[in-house]
């Protein structure tokens, strides 16, 4: 059986991080034995980490990496890079505030072997139009920097084979923000074997989001160079791994 990691970054979410545990855990039960649930814990000043620290005695299989807050983009690296050093088969990532469902998960893994990389996308986003109408916005910036049409480019249900992650996940910077949207233009950009499955997008019920939209467009304004370099970065990646 392929041992499957789960990596969830958590940022002050000790209203949800019980439920988050106690929704994903047992996921792992049809899987390997080597299977983990990763949460990192990116520095949260609640208690958060003492919940995880608590409720990991009676769960085996839970892994808790507690870092210096650096964003959530650090904090899915981090566990994109704990998952690639233990040797998992699949990864896949989501978040930690309850807004997607284990149950649509299923439908990701009986494909697993098919595809290098299945992505979830959000035709309806319980979290409101104006951060649908964003997304449709980085969508944009994607084509105009990567040349790559995506339905969504930073949705949090991503899996992926562990054997080929590293590949693309060696371009980034450990502590880049957007890691995830880097790697859905990577995958598409150099036509690896994907697919984007539709996905359920609920409203948060608890806890309080840890980033507003002005900051939202700040980051997009700044994506735009960064994108442009990481472009770069990339075809020179390809470059050098075809001579």
């Amino acid at each position: 059986m392929d041992n499957l990691f789960i990596v969830i970054p958590a940022y002050n979410e000790e209203e949800n991080i019980d439920a988050v545990v106690n929704a994903w855990y047992p996921i792992l039960d049809n899987t390997g034995a080597g299977s983990r649930l990763v949460i990192i814990n990116d520095g949260s000043t609640d208690r958060t980490y003492e919940s995880l620290q608590k409720i990991s005695s009676d769960h085996p299989k839970l892994v808790v990496i507690n870092k210096k807050n650096g964003g959530h983009g650090s904090a899915v690296y981090a566990g994109y890079q704990y998952a690639i050093e233990h040797n998992a088969d699949f990864i896949f990532q989501t978040d930690s505030d309850m807004q997607t469902l284990p149950s649509e998960f299923e439908g990701f893994w009986k494909i697993r072997n098919d595809f290098s990389a299945l992505f979830g996308y959000r035709p309806v986003r319980g979290d409101g139009q104006s951060r649908a109408f964003i997304e449709k916005i980085v969508c944009l910036i994607v084509k105009v920097c990567f040349h790559v049409s995506v339905p969504d480019a930073n949705a949090p249900y991503r899996l992926f084979d562990g054997k080929k992650l590293p590949y693309y996940l060696e371009i980034i910077e450990k502590d880049y923000f957007l890691p995830n949207i880097l790697l859905t233009a990577f995958y598409v950009k150099n036509k690896d074997n994907v697919k984007f499955l539709p996905i359920t997008f609920q409203a948060r019920e608890k806890g309080i989001q840890s980033i507003n939209i002005k900051k939202i467009i700040r980051i997009g304004i700044k994506s735009l160079k960064d994108f442009r370099i990481y472009n770069r970065k990339f075809e020179q990646h390809i470059k050098i791994s075809n001579t």
